[in-house]
C-alpha cells in the first residue's frame, strides 16, 4: 500500500473511532506494548506506515515514517558512518522508530551524547480530532513557537499518532573499546566524572551488581590513550558489543525475570545502596533498575525526596500505576494538553496517567 494510503487508512480508522466515540490502541510491531499502563481499546495498528523518506548525510538528518524499524534506520545511516546517537531499544529488531519515540526510551550511551527528545528535529502528527498536523522541520535550527515536536516524545501515543518524524544524526565514532572495572556500584559516577575530566571518549558506564563496565567511543588514538590509563580488563570486541547489546535491550540477565523491574531516574552521585533489592546501575548511577517486590509509595517517597522518580518499566503489580505520580500543578497541565491534542480522549486512555481522560 502506498504510504499516501496508509496514511488515509489510518486516519479514516481515527475518523470512525470519533464517529462511535470508541477509544484506540496505537501499535507499532508491539515490542513495547508491555511498557506503561494497560489499555482496555481496539487496536489500531500502524507499522505498515514505514519506510525512510528523505535522508541528507551531509545535514545530519534523517526522516522516516513511524512504522519503520530502527534496526533499518540503522543500516541506512551505517552506510554513511552515521548513528542514532540516542541509541534506541532495537527488542529483537522489531522495534520502530515512533515506537521510540512514543515511549521515549534511550539506551546506554544517552548521558554522553543525548536522549530521543534532544534529537527531535520535527514530527507529522494525527490528533484526536482527525486532523493531520506537522510541528519541526528538518533543520537543526528551527524556531517554530512552542516545541511541539518533543512535547510528543514519551507521550505514548496519547496526545496523537506520530506518523512521521525527522532526527539529528552524528557521525559514527570509528573505535570502541570496552573495559570491566573491579568497583563498587557507588563508584560509578565519581569514576566517570574523573574520566570525563581527562577528556576521555566515554560512551557508557553501568554496574550490573558485580563489575563496573565502561565503553569508549572515539578515535583510535583517544581510546587508546584511554586504555593505557585506565585499570580495567579488555573485552573482545563481540563480547562488548554482545554486553552493551543486552544492556540496550534490557535482554540482560538482570532483566530476565517475572518480578517487576522498577526503574529510579536520579540526580548524579545518589548513594545506590540506600534502595534494597538487586540492582542494575546505567547511565553511570542516574538510572537505577530494581528487581523484585517493593512497598512502592515508600519507595517513590524515597526517591522524590532525592529529587528522582520511580516508574515500574514491566511487570507492575496490580493496582500499581506504571509511572511516578504528578503533583496538582503537573497534572492540570497534562489534562490540558490532552484536552488540547485529544479532546475526546480516544488516543490510548489510561497509558500514561488514567487522571489525564478525567479532565
Amino acid at each position: 500500500m502506498a504510504d499516501a494510503d496508509q496514511a488515509n487508512e489510518i486516519q479514516a480508522r481515527v475518523e470512525a473511532a470519533l464517529a462511535a466515540k470508541t477509544p484506540v490502541e496505537i501499535i507499532g510491531n508491539g515490542s513495547k506494548r508491555f511498557y506503561g499502563n494497560p489499555v482496555d481499546a481496539p487496536a489500531l495498528a500502524v507499522y505498515g506506515h514505514r519506510g525512510v523518506i528523505n535522508y541528507e548525510p551531509t545535514e545530519l538528518v534523517i526522516t522516516a515514517r513511524a512504522g519503520t524499524p530502527i534496526a533499518e534506520i540503522n543500516a541506512v545511516l551505517a552506510e554513511q558512518n552515521q548513528m542514532l546517537a540516542f541509541e534506541p531499544p532495537l527488542f529483537g529488531g522489531s522495534g520502530t522508530i515512533g515506537g521510540a519515540l512514543a515511549t521515549g526510551l534511550s539506551g546506554p550511551r544517552r548521558p554522553f551524547w543525548g536522549s530521543a527528545r534532544d534529537m527531535v528535529l520535527g514530527i507529522r502528527l494525527l490528533n484526536g480530532q482527525g486532523e493531520l498536523m506537522r510541528f519541526g522541520g528538518e533543520v537543526m535550527k528551527n524556531v517554530a513557537g512552542y516545541d511541539t515536536a518533543r512535547l510528543n516524545v514519551a507521550a505514548l501515543g496519547t496526545l496523537g499518532i506520530i506518523l512521521e518524524v525527522s532526527l539529528k544524526v552524528l557521525p559514527a565514532p570509528p573505535h570502541h573499546a570496552t573495559l570491566m572495572l573491579d568497583a563498587g556500584a557507588n563508584e560509578a559516577h565519581r569514576y566517570t566524572e574523573q574520566w570525563l575530566r581527562e577528556g576521555r571518549p566515554v560512551s557508557a558506564v553501568c554496574h550490573d551488581g558485580e563489575n563496573l563496565w565502561l565503553r569508549l567511543s572515539g578515535t583510535q588514538s583517544a581510546v587508546n590513550d584511554a586504555l593505557d590509563q585506565i585499570d580495567g580488563e579488555p573485552l573482545k570486541a563481540d563480547q562488548a558489543e554482545a554486553f552493551w547489546q543486552s544492556v540496550r535491550d534490557h535482554n540482560h540477565a538482570f532483566f530476565a525475570t517475572d518480578e517487576p523491574i522498577w526503574r529510579l531516574s536520579l540526580p548524579p552521585a545518589v548513594d545506590p545502596g540506600q534502595f534494597p533489592g538487586p540492582q542494575f546501575i546505567d547511565w553511570a548511577g542516574q538510572q537505577l533498575w530494581l528487581r523484585g517486590e517493593h512497598a512502592i509509595e515508600a519507595l517513590r517517597a524515597q526517591a522524590q525526596r532525592l529529587g528522582g522518580s520511580v516508574s515500574c518499566f514491566s511487570n507492575a503489580p496490580a493496582g500499581v500505576s506504571a509511572f511516578h505520580p504528578l503533583d496538582a500543578v503537573q497534572l492540570r497541565l497534562h489534562q490540558q494538553l490532552k484536552k488540547a491534542f485529544d479532546p475526546q480522549a480516544i488516543f490510548n486512555p489510561g497509558r500514561l496517567y488514567p487522571e489525564l481522560e478525567e479532565a
